[in-house]
């Protein structure tokens, strides 16, 4: 049987060099390292957080800036082809104007009668579709943005310059004239409106007299 020492109590291991105090300032320091890293760490995520969303702030705006390009892109190029295709089409119907001009001497001249009629009414029908019209009729004020006046002359019944005949219609597609209307125009009579204004003051004055005297 063994016998037990009288006087000594068991007591803990303790690493050789190290007294036992010294074990819990150590423990109590690892503590309050604990939070100091945790604190770190938040902050470093807040940081990459932070960074993250500068990142996608920035590639929003790329992209943004992107669609708007393209989108003005598209209407530009959209704007071009109707502009192509309006050029084509008065450059065609340019030179169908001479017979156009062919197919109203006819009218006029009570020519055009059979097939010429049907082939002509189908010309014309076809370049309504298209979008040709014509312009310029008698007694419409003379307009030098879409006449052309090839003859002129005084008229005493005009108050302003007008157009008098037309000699050839002008023809337009939507908003561009391809052909100005070529006018003969008629201005007031020189000193028409004197004439016109003293005209009452003479009457006025044989009202006064008790009318013209008679022979």
């Amino acid at each position: 049987m063994t016998e037990e020492t009288p006087g000594f109590d068991e007591k803990p291991d303790v690493p050789s060099g190290a007294t036992p105090d010294a074990a819990e300032p150590k423990a109590a320091s690892e503590e309050e390292a604990a939070p100091a890293g945790d604190a770190s760490e938040n902050a470093g995520l807040v940081a990459q957080l932070d960074q993250a969303r500068t990142a996608l702030g920035e590639r929003t705006a790329d992209l943004q800036r992107l669609q708007a390009e393209y989108q003005n892109y598209r209407r530009r190029v959209e704007r071009d082809r109707v502009a192509v295709k309006e050029v084509a089409i008065a450059n065609l119907l340019s030179e169908l104007l001479p017979v156009l001009d062919d197919v109203g001497r006819a009218r006029e001249h009570g020519e055009l009668v059979g097939g010429f009629k049907s082939v002509a009414e189908s010309l014309e029908t076809t370049v309504a579709k298209m979008g040709l019209q014509q312009f310029g009729k008698e007694g419409e004020p003379f307009d030098p943005t879409i006449h052309e006046a090839l003859m002129h002359s005084y008229a005493p019944d005009v108050t302003e310059t007008t157009c008098v005949a037309i000699l050839q219609p002008g023809y337009r597609i939507g908003e561009r004239t391809i052909r100005p209307a070529r006018v003969a125009v008629a201005e007031p009579q020189p000193g028409a409106q004197t004439v016109k204004a003293e005209e009452p003051a003479e009457a006025a004055d044989d009202k006064e007299n008790g009318g013209p005297e008679e022979g």
